[in-house]
């Protein structure tokens, strides 16, 4: 596809409209709206966002996660916590998460604090994951290279048997991360370009400023 093909690759967004005077007074209060549409949509993999974080090498870096759940205290995801992500949290805690509903013409923004939940927390979820997913947890040193696909289906089977024979339970190098907002902002597309963006900024804990951005 040429660069002049590319250009042309447009589309105007004129499902939905944005307005200070009706979103919610919080922005957890306005994402479950948002959320609550996604999910009468039937979009697929509505829980997917992409995670940016930075490392100690000062790159940006980023990737899809899922979301497991959100409240007044923030979005919470799972992961292994050797990955590269969970280093790249411990060394700088501040990120940024984003959703693209792209059916509802729509983003959220969210920039936040992350920081480890409880291990209860953990083993609650954990246990709720399919068998199949718990012993990946085990068998899966998550970002490190591996000598084959042989050899990650071959550890696999080897926790499978294991597992057969003992309690299946959360490995200590796998749980979740919550991130607290401090920003977060709702995009809806509109036609000419002219979309809609309201940001949500806290000014105290549990108090939220409410701004519109030029698009």
């Amino acid at each position: 596809m040429t660069a002049e093909e590319i250009a042309r690759l447009r589309k105007d967004y004129s499902l939905h409209s944005l307005n200070e005077e009706e979103v919610a007074s919080s922005p957890i209060g306005q994402f479950e709206r948002w959320w609550n549409d996604a999910e009468q949509s039937q979009i697929i993999e509505m829980n997917a966002m992409t995670l940016a974080t930075t490392g100690d090498d000062n790159f940006a870096d980023a990737r899809t996660v899922l979301l497991k759940g959100f409240d007044a205290r923030g979005f919470v995801f799972f992961t292994n916590y050797n990955s590269t992500k969970s280093r790249e949290l411990s060394f700088n805690p501040a990120c940024c998460l984003l959703f693209h509903w792209k059916e509802l013409e729509r983003q959220v923004r969210i920039k936040g604090i992350a920081g480890k939940i409880a291990p209860q927390e953990n083993d609650d979820y954990f246990n709720t994951r399919p068998e199949g997913s718990q012993v990946g947890a085990w068998s899966s040193p998550q970002s490190e290279v591996v000598e084959s696909k042989r050899w990650l289906e071959e550890t696999f089977k080897q926790y499978a048997e294991k597992f057969k024979k003992e309690k299946l339970h959360r490995p200590p190098h796998w749980g979740g991360f919550r991130v607290k907002p401090i920003k977060i902002e709702f995009w809806q597309g509109r036609p000419n370009r002219m979309h809609d963006r309201i940001l949500y900024s806290e000014t105290t804990p549990g108090n939220w400023k409410i701004e519109r951005l030029a698009p």
